[in-house]
Protein backbone atom coordinates (compact mmCIF):
# COMPACT_ATOMS: atom_id res chain seq x y z
CA UNK A 1 0.00 0.00 0.00
CA UNK A 2 1.22 3.42 -0.61
CA UNK A 3 1.33 6.60 0.42
CA UNK A 4 1.76 9.99 -1.13
CA UNK A 5 2.71 13.81 0.62
CA UNK A 6 -0.03 16.11 0.18
CA UNK A 7 1.09 19.62 -0.92
CA UNK A 8 0.32 21.01 -4.45
CA UNK A 9 1.63 23.54 -6.43
CA UNK A 10 1.55 26.98 -5.55
CA UNK A 11 -1.99 29.26 -5.90
CA UNK A 12 -3.06 32.03 -6.41
CA UNK A 13 -5.07 32.97 -3.02
CA UNK A 14 -8.42 34.27 -3.16
CA UNK A 15 -9.27 37.90 -2.25
CA UNK A 16 -12.43 37.39 0.10
CA UNK A 17 -12.29 37.58 3.67
CA UNK A 18 -14.91 36.15 6.63
CA UNK A 19 -16.11 38.54 9.17
CA UNK A 20 -13.06 36.67 12.07
CA UNK A 21 -10.86 39.70 12.65
CA UNK A 22 -7.30 39.56 11.12
CA UNK A 23 -4.02 40.26 13.11
CA UNK A 24 -2.32 42.87 12.28
CA UNK A 25 0.90 43.93 12.36
CA UNK A 26 0.84 46.00 15.27
CA UNK A 27 0.06 43.22 17.10
CA UNK A 28 2.45 41.02 16.44
CA UNK A 29 6.19 41.01 15.57
CA UNK A 30 7.62 42.04 12.32
CA UNK A 31 8.87 39.56 9.98
CA UNK A 32 6.54 37.18 10.93
CA UNK A 33 4.01 35.40 8.20
CA UNK A 34 0.85 36.16 7.72
CA UNK A 35 -0.06 32.61 8.36
CA UNK A 36 1.72 32.38 11.75
CA UNK A 37 0.14 35.87 12.54
CA UNK A 38 -3.44 34.70 11.56
CA UNK A 39 -3.29 31.34 14.36
CA UNK A 40 -1.77 34.11 16.76
CA UNK A 41 1.08 31.92 17.65
CA UNK A 42 3.14 35.36 18.60
CA UNK A 43 1.19 35.84 21.45
CA UNK A 44 1.61 32.01 22.69
CA UNK A 45 5.28 32.88 22.74
CA UNK A 46 4.59 35.33 25.51
CA UNK A 47 4.34 31.76 27.41
CA UNK A 48 6.89 28.95 25.36
CA UNK A 49 8.32 28.83 22.19
CA UNK A 50 7.97 25.06 22.86
CA UNK A 51 11.67 24.47 24.27
CA UNK A 52 12.33 20.68 25.08
CA UNK A 53 9.10 19.31 22.92
CA UNK A 54 10.18 16.75 20.67
CA UNK A 55 8.46 17.13 17.10
CA UNK A 56 9.10 14.61 14.40
CA UNK A 57 8.37 15.32 11.26
CA UNK A 58 7.23 11.65 9.39
CA UNK A 59 7.90 13.17 5.42
CA UNK A 60 10.86 12.88 2.81
CA UNK A 61 13.18 14.07 5.12
CA UNK A 62 14.24 17.23 6.30
CA UNK A 63 17.17 19.41 4.40
CA UNK A 64 19.91 21.09 6.35
CA UNK A 65 18.42 25.20 6.26
CA UNK A 66 19.95 27.91 7.98
CA UNK A 67 16.45 28.08 9.66
CA UNK A 68 16.44 24.84 10.51
CA UNK A 69 17.76 23.16 13.94
CA UNK A 70 17.60 19.05 13.49
CA UNK A 71 18.41 17.60 16.64
CA UNK A 72 17.85 13.95 14.81
CA UNK A 73 16.07 11.49 12.87
CA UNK A 74 16.51 8.39 10.66
CA UNK A 75 15.60 6.90 7.23
CA UNK A 76 13.51 3.96 7.73
CA UNK A 77 13.37 3.57 3.60
CA UNK A 78 16.68 2.02 3.37
CA UNK A 79 18.85 2.89 6.48
CA UNK A 80 20.55 5.96 4.70
CA UNK A 81 20.25 10.15 5.33
CA UNK A 82 17.37 11.14 6.62
CA UNK A 83 18.43 14.51 4.88
CA UNK A 84 15.47 15.48 2.30
CA UNK A 85 15.60 15.31 -1.13
CA UNK A 86 12.19 16.07 -2.25
CA UNK A 87 11.76 19.25 -0.44
CA UNK A 88 8.15 18.60 0.76
CA UNK A 89 9.76 17.33 4.57
CA UNK A 90 11.78 20.84 4.97
CA UNK A 91 8.74 22.77 4.06
CA UNK A 92 6.72 21.42 6.47
CA UNK A 93 9.47 21.46 9.15
CA UNK A 94 9.75 25.47 8.46
CA UNK A 95 5.91 25.70 9.30
CA UNK A 96 6.71 24.06 12.38
CA UNK A 97 9.72 25.03 13.74
CA UNK A 98 11.90 27.42 11.74
CA UNK A 99 14.38 29.94 13.77
CA UNK A 100 13.81 33.37 11.97
CA UNK A 101 18.04 33.36 11.37
CA UNK A 102 17.89 34.27 8.25
CA UNK A 103 14.62 37.06 8.48
CA UNK A 104 12.74 35.00 6.12
CA UNK A 105 10.01 32.85 8.22
CA UNK A 106 9.62 31.73 11.87
CA UNK A 107 7.94 28.46 12.53
CA UNK A 108 4.71 27.96 14.87
CA UNK A 109 7.06 26.99 17.66
CA UNK A 110 10.45 27.70 17.00
CA UNK A 111 12.19 26.36 20.11
CA UNK A 112 11.08 22.92 19.75
CA UNK A 113 13.26 20.02 19.22
CA UNK A 114 13.30 18.84 15.64
CA UNK A 115 13.70 15.59 14.13
CA UNK A 116 13.34 14.24 10.23
CA UNK A 117 11.96 10.53 9.74
CA UNK A 118 12.25 9.92 6.31
CA UNK A 119 9.96 7.65 5.41
CA UNK A 120 8.67 9.05 1.82
CA UNK A 121 10.88 9.39 -1.05
CA UNK A 122 12.00 11.90 -3.32
CA UNK A 123 9.05 11.76 -5.06
CA UNK A 124 6.98 11.97 -2.14
CA UNK A 125 5.87 8.89 -2.24
CA UNK A 126 6.28 5.58 0.44
CA UNK A 127 5.22 2.42 1.66
CA UNK A 128 2.88 2.10 4.26
CA UNK A 129 5.44 -0.18 6.35
CA UNK A 130 8.08 3.02 6.30
CA UNK A 131 5.61 4.55 7.59
CA UNK A 132 4.69 2.49 10.65
CA UNK A 133 8.64 2.03 10.94
CA UNK A 134 8.93 5.47 11.32
CA UNK A 135 5.50 5.41 13.85
CA UNK A 136 7.50 3.08 16.21
CA UNK A 137 11.08 4.84 15.81
CA UNK A 138 9.05 7.91 17.31
CA UNK A 139 7.84 5.20 19.73
CA UNK A 140 10.99 4.02 21.09
CA UNK A 141 12.38 7.92 20.66
CA UNK A 142 9.61 9.20 23.30
CA UNK A 143 8.63 11.86 20.41
CA UNK A 144 6.04 14.12 21.96
CA UNK A 145 4.80 14.83 18.17
CA UNK A 146 3.94 13.76 14.95
CA UNK A 147 3.13 15.40 11.97
CA UNK A 148 2.19 13.17 8.96
CA UNK A 149 1.21 15.39 6.10
CA UNK A 150 0.60 12.62 3.64
CA UNK A 151 -2.44 10.29 2.89
CA UNK A 152 -3.10 6.95 1.53
CA UNK A 153 -3.13 6.16 -1.99
CA UNK A 154 -6.53 4.15 -2.94
CA UNK A 155 -9.89 3.22 -1.02
CA UNK A 156 -8.13 0.36 0.84
CA UNK A 157 -8.17 0.80 4.91
CA UNK A 158 -4.90 0.02 6.24
CA UNK A 159 -5.38 -1.83 9.56
CA UNK A 160 -1.55 -2.33 10.39
CA UNK A 161 -1.11 1.83 10.04
CA UNK A 162 -3.89 2.26 12.54
CA UNK A 163 -2.82 -0.17 14.91
CA UNK A 164 0.73 1.41 14.68
CA UNK A 165 -0.75 4.87 15.44
CA UNK A 166 -3.09 3.76 18.03
CA UNK A 167 0.32 2.59 20.06
CA UNK A 168 1.84 6.00 19.39
CA UNK A 169 -1.66 7.28 20.79
CA UNK A 170 -1.62 5.14 23.98
CA UNK A 171 2.58 6.30 24.48
CA UNK A 172 1.26 9.94 24.80
CA UNK A 173 2.41 10.99 21.50
CA UNK A 174 0.11 13.56 19.87
CA UNK A 175 -0.59 13.00 16.09
CA UNK A 176 -1.35 15.24 13.48
CA UNK A 177 -2.34 14.49 9.56
CA UNK A 178 -3.45 16.55 6.90
CA UNK A 179 -6.92 16.17 5.57
CA UNK A 180 -6.02 15.65 1.84
CA UNK A 181 -6.15 17.89 -1.45
CA UNK A 182 -10.03 16.26 -2.84
CA UNK A 183 -11.60 19.22 -2.55
CA UNK A 184 -15.57 20.34 -2.31
CA UNK A 185 -16.93 16.64 -3.80
CA UNK A 186 -14.38 14.35 -1.96
CA UNK A 187 -16.87 13.43 0.73
CA UNK A 188 -14.11 12.41 3.51
CA UNK A 189 -10.63 12.61 4.21
CA UNK A 190 -7.58 11.02 3.96
CA UNK A 191 -6.30 8.17 6.04
CA UNK A 192 -4.49 8.40 8.52
CA UNK A 193 -6.44 11.95 9.26
CA UNK A 194 -9.37 9.78 9.46
CA UNK A 195 -8.13 7.83 12.15
CA UNK A 196 -9.70 9.01 15.58
CA UNK A 197 -6.79 8.91 17.32
CA UNK A 198 -5.29 12.20 14.94
CA UNK A 199 -6.13 15.26 15.09
CA UNK A 200 -7.40 15.56 11.40
CA UNK A 201 -6.48 19.23 9.35
CA UNK A 202 -8.22 21.05 6.83
CA UNK A 203 -6.86 24.19 5.06
CA UNK A 204 -7.74 27.79 5.02
CA UNK A 205 -6.63 30.57 2.88
CA UNK A 206 -5.45 34.40 3.60
CA UNK A 207 -9.06 35.18 2.83
CA UNK A 208 -10.09 33.52 6.34
CA UNK A 209 -11.87 31.06 3.78
CA UNK A 210 -11.51 26.85 2.88
CA UNK A 211 -9.43 26.32 0.41
CA UNK A 212 -11.10 24.90 -2.27
CA UNK A 213 -8.54 21.86 -2.58
CA UNK A 214 -9.40 21.32 1.09
CA UNK A 215 -10.70 17.17 1.37
CA UNK A 216 -13.55 17.56 3.37
CA UNK A 217 -15.47 14.54 5.45
CA UNK A 218 -16.62 13.63 9.07
CA UNK A 219 -13.28 13.57 11.36
CA UNK A 220 -11.88 17.16 10.34
CA UNK A 221 -10.80 18.10 13.74
CA UNK A 222 -9.50 21.95 12.95
CA UNK A 223 -8.28 24.35 10.12
CA UNK A 224 -4.97 26.05 9.85
CA UNK A 225 -3.61 28.50 6.69
CA UNK A 226 -2.63 26.28 3.87
CA UNK A 227 -2.42 28.20 1.02
CA UNK A 228 0.80 29.45 -0.40
CA UNK A 229 2.59 29.16 2.89
CA UNK A 230 6.29 30.48 2.99
CA UNK A 231 8.99 27.80 4.39
CA UNK A 232 11.84 26.80 4.32
CA UNK A 233 13.14 24.66 1.03
CA UNK A 234 16.13 22.88 -0.51
CA UNK A 235 19.73 24.39 -0.26
CA UNK A 236 19.24 26.77 2.02
CA UNK A 237 15.80 28.73 -0.16
CA UNK A 238 12.32 29.37 0.60
CA UNK A 239 9.47 28.28 -0.95
CA UNK A 240 5.70 29.22 -1.27
CA UNK A 241 3.61 26.31 -1.05
CA UNK A 242 -0.46 24.74 -1.05
CA UNK A 243 -2.02 22.11 0.46
CA UNK A 244 -3.37 20.53 3.81
CA UNK A 245 0.13 19.42 3.81
CA UNK A 246 1.01 22.71 5.35
CA UNK A 247 -1.77 23.49 7.22
CA UNK A 248 -0.89 20.61 9.42
CA UNK A 249 2.23 21.49 10.83
CA UNK A 250 0.67 24.82 12.32
CA UNK A 251 -1.00 22.64 14.35
CA UNK A 252 1.69 20.18 15.35
CA UNK A 253 3.43 23.68 16.11
CA UNK A 254 0.31 24.61 18.09
CA UNK A 255 0.22 21.80 20.12
CA UNK A 256 3.95 21.43 20.58
CA UNK A 257 3.61 25.13 22.45
CA UNK A 258 0.57 23.92 24.84
CA UNK A 259 2.59 20.94 25.97
CA UNK A 260 5.41 23.35 26.63
CA UNK A 261 3.64 25.95 28.49
CA UNK A 262 1.25 22.75 30.32
CA UNK A 263 3.38 19.78 31.38
CA UNK A 264 1.59 16.44 31.31
CA UNK A 265 -1.31 17.84 29.03
CA UNK A 266 -2.72 14.60 27.73
CA UNK A 267 -2.96 14.45 24.15
CA UNK A 268 -7.27 14.11 24.40
CA UNK A 269 -6.58 17.60 26.57
CA UNK A 270 -4.49 18.50 23.89
CA UNK A 271 -6.79 17.99 21.18
CA UNK A 272 -9.90 19.37 23.11
CA UNK A 273 -8.18 22.77 23.86
CA UNK A 274 -7.21 23.43 20.29
CA UNK A 275 -10.40 22.55 19.19
CA UNK A 276 -12.30 24.65 21.95
CA UNK A 277 -10.00 27.93 21.03
CA UNK A 278 -10.60 27.76 17.08
CA UNK A 279 -12.53 30.16 15.65
CA UNK A 280 -15.38 29.27 13.44
CA UNK A 281 -15.45 30.56 9.87
CA UNK A 282 -18.32 31.79 8.25
CA UNK A 283 -20.34 29.89 5.82
CA UNK A 284 -18.46 26.74 6.53
CA UNK A 285 -19.56 23.54 8.13
CA UNK A 286 -17.81 21.56 10.28
CA UNK A 287 -17.22 19.01 7.58
CA UNK A 288 -15.02 21.52 5.98
CA UNK A 289 -13.41 23.44 8.91
CA UNK A 290 -13.92 21.01 12.19
CA UNK A 291 -13.92 23.28 15.12
CA UNK A 292 -12.42 26.22 13.08
CA UNK A 293 -9.48 27.79 12.30
CA UNK A 294 -6.07 27.75 15.36
CA UNK A 295 -6.26 30.46 17.45
CA UNK A 296 -3.38 29.59 20.07
CA UNK A 297 -3.54 32.98 21.95
CA UNK A 298 -5.69 31.41 24.85
CA UNK A 299 -4.63 27.87 24.88
CA UNK A 300 -2.87 28.30 28.50
CA UNK A 301 -6.39 29.28 30.17
CA UNK A 302 -7.70 26.73 32.46
CA UNK A 303 -11.25 26.62 30.91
Amino acid sequence: MKIRAHGIPERKARARFSSLPLLTPATSPALVEWNIRRIQAPQAWETTRGKSIKVAVLDTGIANHPDLRIAGGVNTINGGSYADDNGHGTHVAGIVAAVNKGGKVIGTAPEVNLYAVKALNKDGEGFVSDIIEGIYWCIDNKMNVINMSFGVLGSDSSATLHTAIKKAAKCGIIIVASAGNSGKSSGKIDEPASFSETIAVAASTKGNRIATFSSRGAGIGITAPGENILSTWLDGSYKKLSGTSMASPHVAGGAALLLAGKPGVTPLLVKKKLKNRAAKLNGFSSLAQGSGLLQLDRIFESK
